[in-house]
């Protein structure tokens, strides 16, 4: 297979992330796998999508440190190569993370993603369901039995409230944006601060206010789903749990938060099977969960990451099952052609 894998930015790609994880595996595997960042799209006068990719140059690699030294190297293959002719287009940027500085790159993948999408190309996740998926509003459409009791408005007075029937505790984040970035506790010593909390969000855009669950005082857990069911290799799930030791509430990695073993619960495979449906319907391939309690508090289907602590904990190298899964898609392509569109290809 060609494999063409979406990031923000090459340049700001790291080892440990999943996206290096994937293309790794997909090169161990005997495939193709080009890295391209979201800005690297052109679609030329002759109607065929193009754009500026990188291939590393061994055949295969042990370092993921190693294998993205190489990519960002003179030594990496670097091409305008034609998009239509890949087997997968791979989209793994987050647009929260050009929410400031690039915000014409927010949409660009999901537009580009279109058109290879058009082009017989099988496009994961679904463009047109990462569309719908471009901030947090997209969650408020899963059933309310899974998600903690929410508002989301721009009004300091519906906020306040909100978080006065909450009993002065909730938690606040903007409707856009991912990785923990300006989300604030309330409780009842913060509440003089909450006019504060709301003008910090509100420069920017809606707020989003929850309840606060007490099980997030032992961190949320990440649980992967593929083809619309937990993501299961060699007897184990893709999960585990993020905890944050320094204060915060936030369990993010990057904010703090630290990876532990987590045992995937009865309460847990049942919240996955009930948002199920939605994301089979959205053409969702690669999705994480983020679970509290027998709540849902987020769901990732831009860029999870966190393979690598599940295959910490797990013990299975969980890419192979990505990649696998891949693979059978091109399969049921070229049985089936046109007669399946490319949200059914994104998760069966």
């Amino acid at each position: 297979m060609k494999i063409g894998f979406v990031v923000n930015s090459i340049e700001t790609e790291k080892p440990t992330y999943t996206t290096t994880r994937l293309a790794m595996a997909a090169l161990r595997m005997g495939h193709e796998p080009w890295i391209m960042s979201v800005g690297d799209f052109a679609l030329d006068p002759d109607n065929a999508m193009r754009a500026y990719a990188r291939r590393a140059p061994g055949k295969t690699y042990k370092s993921r440190d190693t294998y993205m030294s190489d990519l960002n190297s003179k030594k990496a293959k670097q091409e305008r190569i034609t998009v239509d002719d890949l087997d997968v287009l791979m989209l793994r940027n987050d647009p929260a993370e050009d929410l400031g500085e690039r915000p014409w790159a927010q949409t660009s993948g999901i537009i580009f993603g279109q058109v290879a999408a058009s082009k017989g190309v099988i496009v994961l996740n679904d463009p047109n369901g990462l569309a719908d998926a471009i901030n947090k509003m997209y969650f408020q459409h899963f059933p309310e039995e899974v998600r903690p009791r929410t508002l989301i408005s721009r009004s300091a007075a519906d906020i306040r409230a909100f978080c006065k029937e909450e009993k002065g505790k909730a938690v606040l984040k903007p409707l856009q944006g991912s990785g923990g970035q300006s989300v604030f506790l309330v409780n009842e010593e913060e509440t003089p601060n909450l006019n504060q909390m709301i003008e910090a969000i509100t420069r920017d855009g809606y707020v989003v206010v929850q309840e606060y669950l007490p099980a997030a005082a032992q961190g949320d857990v990440r649980l992967f789903m593929m083809n619309g069911q937990p993501l299961m290799h060699k007897g184990k799930y893709a999960a585990f749990r993020r905890v944050n030791d320094t204060g915060d509430m936030r369990s993010n990695m990057h904010v703090g938060g630290q990876s532990e073993q987590v045992d995937v619960t009865d309460e847990m495979l049942q919240i996955a099977q009930t948002v199920r449906p939605k994301l089979i319907d959205d053409g969702m391939f690669l999705v994480g969960l983020d679970i509290v309690g027998d709540k849902l508090m987020e769901i990732n289907v831009f860029s999870p990451g966190g393979l690598g602590s599940a295959q910490k904990f797990g013990g299975v190298d969980f890419t192979v099952a990505v990649i696998e899964a891949m693979e059978r898609k091109v399969d049921y392509k070229k049985l089936y052609g046109e007669k399946i569109n490319n949200q059914m290809l994104a998760t069966i």
